[in-house]
């Protein structure tokens, strides 16, 4: 960017800048940034008659990242000096079924973030209704994000106060990032990779208040309903197994699984499958009538009321793993090293007794799931299938044994 006439945010040391001619004819963009151009700015300058108020908080993530969020939301209000049920949280549809009871005293308007990334009509619907909000400030505090997705969303929101965090920008998106960065108001740096997303959240807050604000563990309220009796018949304890992923590579294998179940089983629990009808990982065992398949039998709400009322959960590392820490139930995380550190596992300072991470740590970690030791996307990552079922059990077996 040369003939800079235009100042931008400062962070870091390192201001963001750009002149009028960049912003209009930026260099380096995709041709699907291209795309959605027009759409974008006709959004962006539509006309709204009214004042700008509230605040607009820009979340697309997934619910293991909301899960890691939401706690710090609560502070939000006192931090800019406003009314809790002036903030709007815009998030995915992937929680929207849960985000009533999660969000309580918040407004939430969910979208689906995959079309609005893909879908030029769809976005740009999306795009008009963020500026019909007319926020006085938008907020979006996610690092691992999508230019296209989180800032543009940002951007087209045309607050008179926008305030960012620095992401973790590649050579594949610094343009958009650049873009969008240099026309923000305020750019918070909330640490170097591979900084944990409690501690950033947490760091974003404190530069916003401009004190320090002490991380907390992931929490979240939910309803005390019972499971869904037609599905989960009243009888013992039980414990939950969560084995899918949107991510082949981080299933831990189920013939792995399928041994800890036995061997809850001989603790008197129950065992209880769970997960999206497309994330089945294989052939449950079910030869025993105390191991019950769920998978793909539960809506989001009800797989919450059976993780709330579980002795105990075992997952891998996803969004269900989240919830059911935020939920206070006893839970082990099967953890691979692909970005290890930034949401699993948690750091002690905020990790709540009730949670376990269990890993095999290896040289490649953190190659952000780039793995080049598959030969093809089916295969389970070697960090992640190297986890020992020992290793895991005797985490369960201390879990167990303080959990009523």
């Amino acid at each position: 960017m040369s003939n800079i006439q235009d100042s931008g945010p400062i962070v870091s040391g390192h201001r963001f800048v750009s002149n009028w001619f960049w912003r209009t004819f930026p260099a380096g963009m995709r041709r699907r940034w291209w795309l959605f151009r027009a759409l974008d700015m006709i959004a962006r300058h539509f006309p709204v008659f009214k004042a700008p108020s509230g605040v607009l908080v820009v979340r697309m993530d997934g619910i293991g990242d909301m899960v890691l969020f939401r706690t710090c939301l609560d502070h939000y209000a006192q931090a800019l000096g406003v009314e809790q049920s002036k903030i709007t949280v815009l998030g995915c549809e992937s929680w929207d079924s849960i985000a009533g009871e999660v969000f309580q005293g918040y407004r939430v308007i969910t979208i689906n973030e995959h079309a609005f990334a893909k879908r030029p009509l769809y976005r740009f619907r999306i795009s008009r209704m963020v500026r019909g909000l007319n926020p006085a400030v938008t907020i979006c505090d996610s690092y691992l994000r999508r230019a296209m997705m989180a800032d543009s969303l940002v951007w087209v929101s045309a607050a008179p106060r926008i305030i960012s965090s620095l992401p973790y920008i590649g050579e594949r998106n610094r343009q958009e990032f650049l873009y969008y960065l240099s026309q923000t108001d305020q750019v918070i740096d909330t640490g170097d990779y591979p900084t944990h997303e409690i501690e950033r959240h947490y760091s974003f807050l404190s530069q916003l208040a401009g004190r320090e604000i002490i991380p907390e563990a992931p929490h979240i309220n939910w309803r005390d309903d019972a499971p869904p009796a037609d599905r989960l018949q009243a009888g013992p304890a039980y414990a939950v197994i969560n084995p899918g992923s949107n991510e082949y590579g981080r299933r831990w294998p189920l013939s792995k699984y399928n041994e800890i179940a036995r061997r809850f089983r001989t603790r008197g629990l129950r065992v209880v499958f769970v997960g999206g009808r497309a994330e089945r990982p294989g052939v449950i065992d079910t030869n025993d009538t105390g191991i019950i398949d769920l998978i793909g039998r539960t809506s989001l709400p009800e797989l919450l009321d059976i993780m709330n009322h579980a002795a105990l959960v075992v997952s891998n590392d996803t969004g269900p793993a989240h919830l059911a820490i935020a939920l206070g139930t006893p839970t082990l995380v099967i953890v691979g090293g692909g970005h290890f550190g930034c949401f699993v596992p948690y750091p002690e300072s905020v990790r709540p007794a009730h949670a376990r991470f269990v890993y095999k740590e290896m040289a490649c970690y953190h190659c952000f799931w780039n793995c080049p030791k598959r030969e093809n996307k089916f295969q389970v990552f070697p960090c992640v299938a190297a986890v020992e079922v020992n290793k895991v059990w005797a985490e369960i077996e201390q879990l167990l044994e303080v959990t009523p």
